[in-house]
Order: C-alpha cells, then sequence, then structure tokens
C-alpha cells in the first residue's frame, strides 16, 4: 500500500517541522502553516495556498536537508511534490528562491525588509538577480505564482501571528491529491 501524502506531511510537520527554522522566531511547521493560512485569507486558489503551505518541505525531508545551510530545498520539495500534487502546486515550490532573488531586484526596498535569516540565505541562493536573470524569470510559466508565495513566505514567520493546526489543511491537500491523478 502507498503511504498517504497527507499523512507523510503530517507526520513532517509534527517531527522535523517543529525544530527551529535557521535562526527565524518560529518553527519550520509555524511558517509553513502561517504562508498557507496568508495564502487562504487572500482568497488564492488551492494550488496557491497549498504551494504556500508546503514551500518548505525540502527542509523537511531528512534525506535531502542539511542543517544550516541551503541545499536547494526548493527543488528537492518540489520534485517529490510532484509524485502526488498537479504542477500548479509545485512550480511555485521550485520557484520561491528565485522570486525571493527576483523581488531582491525589482521591489525596492524588500531586501530590506527581509529577516536576517532569509538575507543570510540570500548568499547561498545566488543573491539578488541580474538584468538578465530578472528578464528570464519573468518569462517563467508560474513566476508570478511564486513571487505570490514568496511574499507570504517571508510574512509567515510571526512568532505572535495566527497558526492554524496542520489539520485545516487536510481537505484542501487532499483534493489537490485528488486533481492530479484525475483524468
Amino acid at each position: 500500500m502507498t503511504p498517504d501524502l497527507v499523512d507523510m506531511l503530517a507526520a513532517l510537520f509534527a517531527d522535523e517541522g517543529a525544530r527551529e527554522y535557521f535562526g527565524e522566531t518560529v518553527s519550520v511547521s509555524t511558517h509553513m502553516l502561517q504562508a498557507g493560512a496568508l495564502a487562504e485569507a487572500d482568497g488564492a486558489p488551492d494550488a496557491l495556498v497549498g504551494a504556500a503551505l508546503l514551500h518548505d518541505v525540502g527542509h523537511l525531508r531528512p534525506a535531502t536537508h542539511q542543517h544550516g545551510s541551503d541545499d536547494r530545498h526548493e527543488e528537492t520539495g518540489a520534485d517529490w511534490l510532484a509524485q502526488w500534487l498537479p504542477l500548479e502546486a509545485t512550480a511555485p515550490v521550485r520557484l520561491h528562491v528565485a522570486a525571493k532573488r527576483y523581488l531582491c531586484a525589482t521591489d525596492p526596498g524588500y531586501l530590506d525588509r527581509l529577516s536576517a535569516a532569509s538575507v543570510r540565505t540570500l548568499g547561498l541562493q545566488g543573491g539578488v538577480m541580474t538584468a538578465a536573470e530578472v528578464r528570464a524569470f519573468e518569462q517563467l510559466p508560474y513566476a508570478q505564482d511564486a513571487v505570490a508565495v514568496r511574499r507570504w513566505d517571508e510574512a509567515a514567520k510571526d512568532p505572535l501571528g495566527h497558526t492554524p493546526e496542520f489539520e485545516h489543511f487536510r481537505p484542501l491537500l487532499k483534493r489537490l491529491a485528488r486533481s492530479a491523478t484525475s483524468p
């Protein structure tokens, strides 16, 4: 029997996700749950809420995580999720780091709003995009969805912010997984 994605995610959020999040004031799980809640509050479609909720799942996968470094978690997370979820949910996960680099290059003041931990990882992730990289990013399918996920990502680090339980998102994740397998 194939393990259920949502049950695997629930276990990851409860176990690996409870740990410190690279110097942020919230755990990895709290951060991702807040991002999902922000997307939901903004009326985002299911795929984008799922992407916001799961954007850092690559940090929770023990086989791909190297604590204290940026280990291309966006790639490993998106690749793993692609087994169960539609491209509309996994592509923004894959692009959310590039979206940070993009926003640092195109949104005056964005870099100044990054948390200290986000600034540290920016260097590991390639730094601020060049003009050529900006143009190339803007042509990518799902680039604007990734920008939306990135904005929720950065806002989801509030130790006093509303954080729903993982179970709140279970029905949405089940719908997404079913949509990926529907004809």
